[in-house]
């Protein structure tokens, strides 16, 4: 039985890579022109958001998600989340519908096909160097005032799987408060154990998704900025623990 399982696992992780490819081939031109300008991002997003879907469909997946506020359109948001799973790219753009732009790690950029666009898109960040978080800041500045959102998985390196939630960076709720953001806290529930970073692992089955209430940065000043790191970490911590019992 358990050959059976690795056999399945090995060619589940194959047909992941095959579904990240196939719409990006499909849809290459129609991607191609979407990036040409930058005020033309927009309609990038809605080809990434079909994207999205189809790979979580494909892997078997079904989204679940609970919206207690729901973002209005044409407002800037700072969209965080816990992130364990590759496929946490995919259920955010699924569940959050405002265009916006990710910040991510530069490694990524370096997948074929995926990276071409990823890295013409994202905002990409080496936290190993102090001059790339410096330049990531000032173009997501620059995205916001375009009325864009911005989205940050505030963990940086996924955690070790034994650890439910690690420690988020400064970053996002420094950005967030410098121009009045708000911060959207949303939980993914399931992706580490339908999804992980583990190999040999995972399956097809309800992928949970919740967005909490906003948090307001409006009153709030760079000297806040690590109560809002942990006001906003502890909403996604007491739910990752809800949705375990």
């Amino acid at each position: 039985m358990i050959v059976f399982k690795y056999i399945f696992w090995t060619l589940y992780r194959i047909w992941f890579y095959i579904l990240v490819a196939l719409p990006i081939i499909i849809m290459f031109p129609f991607l191609l022109v979407s990036i040409l300008k930058e005020s033309w991002y927009p309609y990038f997003f809605k080809l990434a958001r079909i994207w999205a879907r189809f790979i979580l469909i494909g892997m078997g997946f079904v989204t679940k998600t609970e919206y207690l506020q729901k973002p209005e359109a044409n407002k800037s948001y700072m969209f965080i989340a816990n992130h364990t799973s590759m496929v946490d790219i995919m259920l955010m753009l699924v569940t959050a519908k405002n265009p916006f732009v990710f910040v991510g790690k530069a490694e990524l950029s370096k997948i074929p096909l995926f990276g071409f666009f990823y890295k013409r898109t994202c905002i990409l960040v080496d936290r190993s160097s102090a001059q790339s978080r410096q330049a990531v800041f000032l173009r997501a500045q620059k995205r916001l005032k375009q009325g864009l959102s911005i989205c940050i998985f505030p963990e940086g390196l996924v955690p070790d799987e034994e650890i439910l939630l690690g420690e988020f960076k400064d970053g996002a709720f420094r950005l967030a408060i410098n121009h009045n953001t708000p911060i959207v806290p949303i939980t993914f529930a399931d992706n580490k154990k339908r999804f992980s970073y583990t190999f040999f692992s995972g399956g097809p089955g309800v992928m949970r998704a919740k967005m909490h209430h906003f948090i307001p940065t409006e009153a709030l000043a760079k000297e806040d900025t690590r109560a809002l790191n942990d006001k906003s970490r502890q909403v996604i911590l007491e739910q990752l623990k809800a949705f375990q019992k």
